[in-house]
């Protein structure tokens, strides 16, 4: 019985998923130069105010607490006129408590935006915490999919579980500065991250 198999018949010496890991890096290589700009902008633009941030902390901080505080209050606004304008849906006192809360803590911000800054600064702790773990997830998402300069969003995501720690220790006396500082780290890092990811898209993809 012949054991060499017919000339004309095909052979797959192709590894099991060779062809379609690789259209998977193709895709998001792709994908990933077709927006490069947009990531090379937002990271320049998180440079920028990383680094004004960084130089003016306590303004930095300032501006952050009367943002949340007109934040926090327009949204309650808007919260009391949807829930009045809906008053017989069912969650009425629910909706209504909710909106008075928001308006009451965006007026206490505006008021009292240095005192705020304390509790703004619990905020940005959990803050810190969630982005941290996103970011790393974020990096091991690229790993897997043997995206380049995944080890930058590695990067900032051990920075952000860092300053989370950091502005722990320093609490409540650090509050008034540390927001503006940590945030404007926060910016930079995020920044660089982003401005590596699509500079490398853009030359990987000519």
């Amino acid at each position: 019985m012949p054991t060499d198999l017919p000339s004309h018949l095909p052979t797959n010496t192709t590894p099991a998923g060779g062809p379609d890991l690789e259209k998977v890096q193709l895709a998001v290589v792709k994908a990933l130069h077709q927006h490069w700009k947009l990531y090379l902008a937002e990271g320049v633009l998180l440079l920028i105010l990383g680094l004004i941030a960084i130089v003016l902390p306590a303004v930095a901080t300032l501006a952050l607490t009367i943002v949340f505080g007109w934040l926090f209050l327009i949204s309650g606004i808007i919260g009391l006129i949807t829930t009045f304008w809906m008053r017989h849906a069912p969650g009425f006192w629910w909706s209504l408590a909710s909106a008075a809360l928001a308006v009451l803590a965006g007026g206490y911000l505006l008021a009292q935006p240095i005192a705020g800054a304390l509790s703004l600064t619990v905020v940005l702790i959990a803050f810190f915490i969630i982005e941290g773990v996103a970011s790393l997830m974020f990096a091991i998402d690229h790993r897997r999919e043997l995206s380049g300069q995944w080890g930058w969003m590695m990067v900032s995501g051990i920075v952000d579980l860092v300053l989370s720690i950091m502005l722990i220790a320093g609490l409540p006396s650090t509050a008034v500065w540390a927001l503006g500082l940590l945030v404007g780290i926060n910016m930079v890092f995020g920044g660089m991250a982003l401005t590596a990811m699509a500079l490398h898209a853009r030359k990987a993809a000519g």
